[in-house]
């Protein structure tokens, strides 16, 4: 099984045995943990489920637009097939002073950067989209929005926090995109991809969610090998790198299952 499928699956079932069944935001109830924690070795796997279809070059491109593009403008998304954010779309057509606002704002893709390669065991690399002042005006409070850098024997790792996870589609789409950008930020920086860890602190499936989550289980003993990540080994820069430079070997996967997303 992969290291991926087996962890990811092992919280699901949790929260189905023993989730804790409230209301929320939302008014859809959900079921949920505190606290789930996942880790990988990114010299020894990469991340994605094997037991549903997840949309890789979907998450590279949310991901591209974040941290590259910087941007918070969900028009540059649907040019490019993405429609993940149209629910939250404001008035302006963007997500206001969220996610890549915020990036871009405090410089903090180049900080990261120039510190890997200036002062590797500095303790204070870190990537914050909780900035308060800038929340209420966004069109989401970041759901992933720390992450904090280590480097250790040439190794690049990273632990990413993440405060609520809708577990049947957004943490998919979370460790994955996430898992790229270590691959890439160490590729700019010359070091290996090294441990990836996610943190989740209110970990929920909704209730409208159960039936697909019990079909993916269905499934957890004929799940697939991990996938490979290729990048283009000539990208130095981070901001040359396009979708087309990112791209996975042999994945192979169950079909997608469709569920709601609570907005």
């Amino acid at each position: 099984m992969s290291l991926y499928d087996k962890q990811y699956l092992e919280i699901v079932q949790n929260i189905i045995n023993n989730g804790y069944y409230d209301e929320n935001r939302t008014g859809i109830n959900t079921y949920k943990l505190p606290h789930q924690i996942m880790q990988f070795n990114l010299q020894k796997e990469f991340p994605i489920l094997t037991t549903k279809k997840v949309a890789f070059k979907t998450c590279v491109k949310e991901l591209l637009w974040i941290f590259k593009d910087q941007s918070n403008d969900v028009k540059k998304l649907q040019e490019n097939n993405v429609n993940i954010w149209n629910e939250w779309m404001m008035e302006d057509g963007t997500i206001g002073t969220s996610y890549g606002y915020i990036v871009e704002k405090f410089n903090q893709i180049d900080n990261l950067i120039n510190t890997l390669k200036t002062n590797p065991q500095n303790r204070r690399m870190l990537i914050d989209l909780w900035q308060i002042p800038y929340l209420n005006t966004g069109a989401l409070h970041p759901c992933c929005f720390l992450t904090m850098w280590d480097v250790t024997n040439g190794y690049l790792n990273c632990m990413l926090v993440q405060r609520s996870g809708d577990i049947p589609l957004g943490v998919p789409f979370n460790t994955t995109q996430y898992a790229v950008l270590v691959h890439l930020i160490a590729q700019v920086t010359n070091f290996k991809p090294g441990l990836f860890t996610h943190v989740i602190n209110n970990a929920h499936i909704y209730e409208n969610q159960l039936e697909g989550m019990k079909i993916q289980l269905s499934r957890k003993d004929n799940d697939y090998s991990a996938p490979t990540l290729e990048i283009n080994p000539n990208i130095k820069n981070f901001y040359d790198f396009t979708s087309e430079d990112i791209n996975l070997k042999n994945y192979k996967f169950h079909p997608a299952i469709k569920m709601e997303v609570s907005v």
